[in-house]
């Protein structure tokens, strides 16, 4: 059964709290796992949420501040303790190489799993599947950093009524599918365009031209809302959104369903981010991301 859901290990920005992790999140997408932006303690975070080494196929960091890499150094040891059969690929921004190679070889330990290392320097398409295309766009913060957006292939919704009408029915309709014509019938007399599902993951930044293209069209946007509206000249000095910001990019963008995370320690009140939110006249569907918890990919 395919699994199209995102869990959120952890959402502190700089520092954690008693109640947030630092960053870390895992998009589950059928049977592959991308793991986006490992900050310190997802390998624990990994066992509170049930997500094991053997469920990452990407890693996926936006830039090499701490917050968003500094578990680097585990997941990787814990993805060749236990031996993950498959390879894993890395993508970093390439700025950061001497970074990325301190954290996989911080310490000792024995690889046993090839890890593939896929360094990012400028936009454009990283990995193309059967199952979707992963790319990048630059955002806009004091260190470079990358944004990610996963589509998936558009694909074909047959129509039982239009079926009906051509009176093709069982085993002809799989051949049809096949061949694109049966009988003088064509795949669009009976069916119409599936578009496929959008996902898009949007840290630490300013607001910039990468920012609207990665969110897009999206079924579901990730995206960072460290501050608050009030603090947004504090935002744009630090390279952060606000959550008006984040909402905004959204309702712009035609997205789904909104996910907001990476909170300031300053803020105590995480009801206060969805109020600005929609103020901003987001109306889609708003997650205030909390640490563990799974949003699944909306259905099209």
């Amino acid at each position: 059964m395919s699994v199209r859901e995102f869990v959120v290990l952890g959402t502190a920005s700089q520092v954690p709290t008693r109640h947030r992790n630092h960053n870390g999140y895992l998009l589950r997408w059928d049977g592959e796992g991308i793991l986006f932006d490992p900050g310190e303690g997802t390998q624990r975070q990994m066992l509170r949420a049930g997500v094991a080494a053997h469920d990452i196929d990407r890693i996926c960091v936006t830039h090499f501040h701490g917050d968003h890499s500094l578990g680097l150094a585990g997941v990787i040891q814990r993805i060749n303790l236990d031996q993950v059969p498959h390879p894993v690929t890395a993508h970093y921004p390439a700025s950061g190489q001497h970074f990325f190679e301190r954290l996989r070889y911080a310490t000792a330990y024995r690889e046993t799993v090839r890890l593939t290392e896929a360094p990012v320097a400028a936009d454009g398409v990283l990995a193309e599947t059967p199952a979707y295309t992963l790319d990048a766009r630059r955002l806009s913060h004091p260190v470079e950093s990358f944004g990610y957006r996963l589509v998936e292939p558009d694909g074909r919704r047959m129509l039982p009524e239009k079926l009906a009408e051509h009176g093709i029915k069982g085993p002809d309709v799989g051949r049809l599918q096949r061949e694109g014509v049966l009988d003088g019938v064509t795949l669009d007399d009976v069916s119409e365009v599936r578009r496929g599902q959008r996902f898009a993951f949007v840290m630490d930044t300013r607001l910039c031209d990468g920012v609207y293209a990665l969110a897009e069209g999206c079924d579901l946007l990730v995206i960072e809302s460290t501050f608050l509206d009030e603090d947004v000249a504090l935002a744009t000095d630090h390279g952060h959104l606000t959550a008006g910001q984040a909402a905004a990019v959204a309702r712009d963008g035609g997205v789904r369903h909104l996910v907001l995370t990476h909170f300031s320690q300053r803020y105590g009140d995480p009801a206060e981010f969805e109020r600005q939110a929609r103020a901003a006249g987001f109306e889609g569907e708003l997650t205030i991301a909390q640490d563990l918890a799974r949003v699944p990919v909306p259905k099209r």
